[in-house]
């Protein structure tokens, strides 16, 4: 019997093509909104959240404010005292930065300037272009050496390698340095733009650059096992009743994360309830043509009846007929959806992360979409006298 009436329902589609397709660009504009719409936030989301994961999830970052230079606290040694005082911490690795001018022949080019040890890039996951890092040894031995980021590296040595030549790098006077090794391209972090920023050994930093009274931020890698908000909640914590709130701040990727993907699931639904709306406009369109798709079959619906059609039966035929036009209806919505997120997430540059949960609710929706609005038509077939259907013109 249902697919008998879905076999009616096709014939009645068929023959009214242009009436059956004005009916349905409601449903297919509505499930199409709400399945692009949570398509290109699962998938702006997951693209956040891959770029601050590639840039350590397990990373905390501290950075001290300009007025805690007068507590002493920021300095070499607090790396130590923060993981004797906050469990879950691998390392704490510290950096100086400040701005300078660095030079390689006529070019002179203003950049950032950091002071970092030589587990820096192995805690940061950077890769190397060209050469090598600089050593532990070079650190403990203040030399005059310089890991440059891709960017300073193309605008100081255009013509390729910059390894084994020299910068200059001022500050009062001009220094030479080594360039030991180039970084690969890698996007921004918490407090590091890679790219833009040239490293030397924080000895070397402190000695022949600019005397550290204060460090500019520390790098803290959670251990495994440790869940890294936790951690940074608790130094926050620890720093908190040790100096205050007003010295300090605290960043996390992983806090960021979670933060980016609640503000991107509660802006996503909202815009996805918006859409919602033109389901609602297409019910109405499918409403309107059940009533018309009963008036102009009056007279069937009393010939079946003649023949000993019960009310439920006549009322399950319009229903699957409703529900036949809202099921097309949604599944090519769907399709639209998926291409409409398809086109601009390729234009965005980011990787298609296609929201199951965004089709499945579409698809029921439109299904009760079309129970609902067309449980009058259906009940208003069921109750038509069969006398008066029969004789109806």
């Amino acid at each position: 019997m249902i697919w008998e009436n879905i076999k009616i329902a096709l014939t009645s589609m068929v023959h009214n093509k242009m009436r059956t397709l004005l009916s349905l660009l409601g449903i297919i504009i509505g499930v199409g909104s709400v399945v692009a719409i949570l398509n290109l936030g699962q998938s702006a989301t997951d693209s956040i959240t891959e770029s601050m994961n590639i840039g350590g999830i397990d990373m905390v970052n501290i950075f001290p404010s300009g007025s805690s230079r007068e507590l002493n606290v920021f300095d070499e040694s607090f790396g130590e005292t923060l993981m004797n005082n906050v469990d879950g911490i691998e390392a704490v690795l510290p950096t100086a930065s400040s701005s300078t001018r660095v030079r390689s022949g006529q070019d002179i080019l203003s950049v950032s300037i950091s002071g970092v040890t030589s587990n820096f890039f192995e805690v940061n996951n950077t890769e190397l272009l060209y050469g090598e890092y600089f050593t532990s040894l070079d650190n403990i031995n203040r030399r005059q050496v310089v890991v440059l980021g891709k960017d300073v590296a193309d605008e100081l040595f255009p013509a390729g390698n910059a390894v084994g030549s020299y910068v200059s790098i001022f500050r009062q006077s001009s220094k030479r340095y080594l360039v030991v090794g180039v970084l690969d391209e890698k996007d921004a972090t918490l407090g590091n733009s890679f790219n833009t920023t040239i490293f030397i050994p924080l000895n070397t930093y402190d000695q022949r650059f600019r005397h550290i009274v204060t460090m500019s931020s520390y790098t803290c890698k959670v251990q495994e096992g440790y869940n890294a908000t936790v951690v940074s909640d608790e130094i926050e914590n620890y720093l908190t009743d040790l100096i205050g709130s007003d010295y300090f701040s605290v960043m996390s990727a992983a806090s960021l994360v979670e933060m980016t993907e609640d503000v991107m699931i509660t802006l996503s639904s909202f815009l996805a309830a918006i859409a919602a709306i033109s389901l609602l406009v297409g019910g109405i369109g499918i409403m309107n043509i059940m009533l018309v798709s009963v008036a102009e079959r009056t007279r069937e619906i009393g010939i079946r009846k003649a023949l000993g059609a019960s009310p439920h039966v006549i009322m399950g035929q319009f229903l699957v007929e409703a529900l036949t036009l809202t099921i097309i209806g949604g599944i090519i919505g769907i399709a639209f959806g998926i291409g409409i997120s398809y086109t601009i997430i390729n234009m965005a540059g980011w990787q298609l992360h296609l929201s199951y949960f965004a089709i499945v609710l579409s698809l029921a929706f439109s299904m009760f979409v079309g129970v609902f609005f067309g449980w009058y038509p259906a009940a208003k077939a069921s109750k038509l006298d069969p006398i008066e259907s029969l004789s109806y013109e």
